[in-house]
């Protein structure tokens, strides 16, 4: 396997896919679901469906953290984008977001057109036989597989996402852990919405 690259890729001169994003507001779903209760959101993610990797594939979503702890560590907003890297595997990466308001756009920093890029992970279906393998119809965001470097602690990062409802791919709902050695540590509940387009595949510079 060859490994995402630890700078921040580029965008290639491949076209972006055709349809439109979501508009940059909170919808009203996942305000809904923002209100839950942890028990309430594991409720929701157990009853979602595996996401198509090629629908996520270019694009970036506007993602929220569901705990209110999340707005103290400046952490509630953020982007997430996904792209294709070498071997047709799928990688994505995160942007960090201006921390307005929910009801406010999401405005990526440091340059809404051109984000700093950084916590990387692979993206693959769920292996039954591997340690991660806790929600078996999910994909796993697996951040020690995403080439960050050896001393970034975002690799211990292990996000399972599903698709909140089948055949409406524009909503997603993770659940994130953290590793600890063989342990894994529930953190907390996000929430992704489609966005806009992003890069389709990595380039090395």
């Amino acid at each position: 396997m060859t490994p995402a690259p630890a700078s921040a890729p580029r965008p290639t001169a491949a076209p972006p896919p055709p349809r439109a994003g979501t508009p940059n507001r909170i919808g009203g779903r996942a305000a809904a679901l923002e209100q839950l209760s942890p028990a309430e959101l594991e409720i929701v993610f157990r009853r979602g469906v595996t996401p198509d990797l090629d629908a996520l594939i270019g694009w970036e979503f506007r993602g929220t953290n569901a705990p209110a702890w999340a707005r103290v560590l400046g952490i509630k907003k953020f982007i997430k984008g996904f792209f294709r890297g070498d071997g047709d595997e799928v990688y994505g990466y995160n942007c960090p977001v201006v921390q307005n308001r929910l009801d406010e756009p999401w405005i990526a920093r440091p340059d809404d057109a051109a984000p700093k890029r950084f916590g990387f992970y692979r993206v693959a279906p769920v292996d039954p036989t591997a340690r991660d393998n806790q929600y078996l119809h999910a994909v796993l965001l697996d951040y020690g597989r995403g080439g960050n470097k050896a001393t970034d602690p975002s690799r211990g990062l292990r996000d399972y996402l599903v698709q909140v409802d089948a055949g409406a791919d524009d909503l997603f709902l993770g659940k994130a852990y953290y590793a600890i050695g063989p342990a894994r540590v529930a953190t907390n509940f996000f929430i992704l919405e489609r966005h806009r387009p992003g890069i389709r595949e990595m380039v090395r510079r």
